[in-house]
C-alpha cells in the first residue's frame, strides 16, 4: 500500500478512536472544541493557596510527581528568560532566608548555582491546586509506599 495512503488511513482511524468530530478536527476529553473558551466553573479558576510561606507542602501521589505549588501564583509575573519570580524564594541564594523549599539539584547546571534553561519555566511541571470537582471522570489512585 502507498505510504501516504497508509498515513491518511492511520490519521482517520486515530481521529475516530479519539472522538474527533470530523477528520482532521481536534476535540478534548470534555468534548469541547479545543479553541472554545474554557467552561470551568468559577471555583476552578481560583487557586486554593494563599500568600507564599503560609501553607504546608502538598503531599505527592506518586514518586516522580513534581512538587505542587501550595500558594497562589496568579499575581506573579510571567516567567521570561530575564525574570523568574520563583527564584526569589526557591533559588540557591535565597531559599534559606525565605524558609522555602530549595530548587531541586536536577534543575541546576552541573556544579553551578544557575538553573538550566530546560528547567527554568517552573510552571510547566509545578502547578498550583484547586479544590474543585474534576471536569472529567477520573479513577486515578496514587501509589506511594507508606512511610514508617
Amino acid at each position: 500500500m502507498n505510504r501516504s495512503v497508509t498515513m491518511i488511513l492511520a490519521a482517520a482511524l486515530a481521529a475516530a478512536a479519539f472522538g474527533c468530530t470530523q477528520f482532521g478536527g481536534v476535540a478534548t476529553l470534555r468534548g469541547a472544541d479545543t479553541a472554545a473558551a474554557d467552561k470551568a466553573p468559577a471555583e476552578q479558576l481560583a487557586y486554593t493557596g494563599k500568600k507564599p510561606g503560609l501553607q504546608k507542602p502538598i503531599a505527592r501521589t506518586f514518586s516522580t510527581q513534581p512538587p505542587l505549588v501550595p500558594h497562589a501564583v496568579d499575581n506573579f509575573d510571567e516567567i521570561t528568560v530575564e525574570s523568574n519570580q520563583c527564584m526569589e524564594c526557591h533559588g540557591m541564594d535565597s531559599y534559606q532566608k525565605k524558609n522555602a523549599p530549595k530548587l531541586g539539584d536536577s534543575h541546576l547546571d552541573a556544579g553551578k548555582k544557575l538553573v538550566t534553561m530546560d528547567r527554568y519555566q517552573c510552571n510547566s511541571c509545578h502547578v498550583p491546586q484547586v479544590d474543585a470537582k474534576p471536569l472529567v471522570d477520573n479513577t486515578f489512585v496514587g501509589h506511594l509506599p507508606q512511610k514508617q
